[in-house]
């Protein structure tokens, strides 16, 4: 019996052992020692030591001696956002929708926009206020003031507000003509409706796309920058923070959120609108008062083109620019799939002296005159090469984006 006692007599004295040392000489901070050399290393950088203790004994905790020191690009980042958040602005479209059950209801959206003068002029996206019937524009400093819309460009989906605040601080605008891919680039807005939001990226490419209208946007600033609901009409900035671009669209394949993918209206477009505006109080839109049809390769060898690129022109437009200039359209009625089309026409080529191989190419050469600008316009009739001068049109809003040029 005393044999088979033993061991449990053991068991008991080490548990009575271990209770001791666990109630007391931890409690007395006799272990403490122990452990701040398990978790402070033996050789520390030169720091503040602070103690301190309470019902679960003492402890020290390692600070740094002074505020961290920021690097070159933390202190740009800064600087860019700094610079620019005064000039951002949150913009809300508040309109009334009828329900069948509750009545008229209203339903806000959310975007941006950025002070362009000190008398209150804000430029965002036409997409962003659409259909508003109350209009509000918050500040960096949180005041808001109700907005009146000044002129809208559905074509290139700007719009041009104006509110009445006091110390207003405009933002720069710079060039968008020689932007390179792989520039440094920043997105100030207000996505999701988080006031004051910048994200950072590089340039991805400049393309030409269709915007949210599907109006064609040329020379289009792609970004990776972090955009997405909220961001249209913010601007989109260089690495001095001024504005290069305004953010207006995402590439999300269904999802409602970044995908990496952002594009951005440049500001020199941009530049020309606001110059229409002020000139005129709307955009005079270039036109040739002609209805195209984009050549190809495949086309033009059924049915028998001198060129395999280009616009054919199936309709001129009674007394519009390119009939009084001496263009022709299309004589020889013909199917493209379900859709009828006008063969025979002239083929455009060139644009004073620029290729024109698409829709994109003819767009871009119109965006770089004003109505009332004499261009040359290359042609084939026929087999025949010619040139026309015709003087440009005033498309003013009687025309359908992607039918009329």
């Amino acid at each position: 019996m005393k044999m088979k006692l033993r061991p449990v007599l053991l068991v008991i004295l080490l548990l009575s052992g271990f209770y001791y040392v666990t109630t007391h000489v931890a409690s007395t901070g006799a272990l403490a020692p122990w452990l701040h050399r398990a978790l402070v290393p033996a050789t520390e950088p030169a720091a503040h030591v602070k103690k301190g203790g309470g019902a679960l004994g003492s402890f020290d905790l390692t600070e740094a001696a002074a505020a961290p020191a920021y690097d070159n690009e933390e202190l740009q980042n800064i600087a860019v956002y700094k610079k620019a958040l005064p000039s951002v602005v949150n913009i809300t479209s508040t309109q009334v929708r009828f329900d069948f059950f509750y009545g008229p209801v209203p339903q806000q959206g959310q975007g941006s926009g950025f002070i362009l003068d000190k008398d209150g002029l804000i430029l965002t996206n036409n997409h962003v206020i659409s259909d508003g019937q109350k209009i509000e524009v918050k500040l960096s400093d949180k005041h808001t003031y109700k907005a009146q819309v000044i002129g809208v460009d559905p074509n290139h989906d700007l719009a041009l507000l104006k509110i009445s605040a006091p110390n207003l601080i405009p933002a720069t605008l710079a060039e968008s003509q020689g932007l390179v891919v792989g520039q440094r680039v920043y997105a100030i807005g207000n996505p999701f409706g988080l006031q004051g939001t910048m994200t950072r990226g590089i340039i991805s490419a400049i393309r030409s796309i269709r915007g949210p209208q599907g109006n064609p946007i040329e020379d289009a600033i792609q970004t990776d920058a972090a955009v997405n609901p909220g961001n249209s009409g913010g601007p989109l900035l260089n690495s001095k923070g001024e504005v290069i671009g305004i953010t207006t669209l995402i590439a999300n394949n269904g999802a409602d959120q970044s995908s990496g993918i952002g594009f951005a209206i440049p500001v020199n477009t941009a530049k020309a609108v606001l110059d229409d505006f002020a000139k005129y109080g709307r955009v005079r839109r270039p036109t040739l008062d002609i209805v195209t049809l984009p050549i190809g390769p495949d086309i033009a060898e059924q049915i028998g083109l001198p060129a395999d690129y280009g616009i054919l022109i199936e309709r001129v437009l009674p007394g519009g620019a390119a009939e009084k200039a001496g263009l022709k359209g299309g004589t020889q009625r013909a199917y493209q799939g379900n859709t009828p089309v006008m063969l025979g026409g002239d083929l455009i080529i060139a644009m004073d002296g620029q290729e024109v191989g698409s829709p994109q190419d003819l767009s871009a050469a119109m965006n770089s005159h004003r109505a009332g600008d004499e261009v040359t316009v290359t042609v084939f009739r026929g087999r025949k090469k010619m040139d026309f001068k015709v003087k440009l049109g005033d498309a003013k809003d009687q025309q359908t984006p992607g039918q009329l040029t």
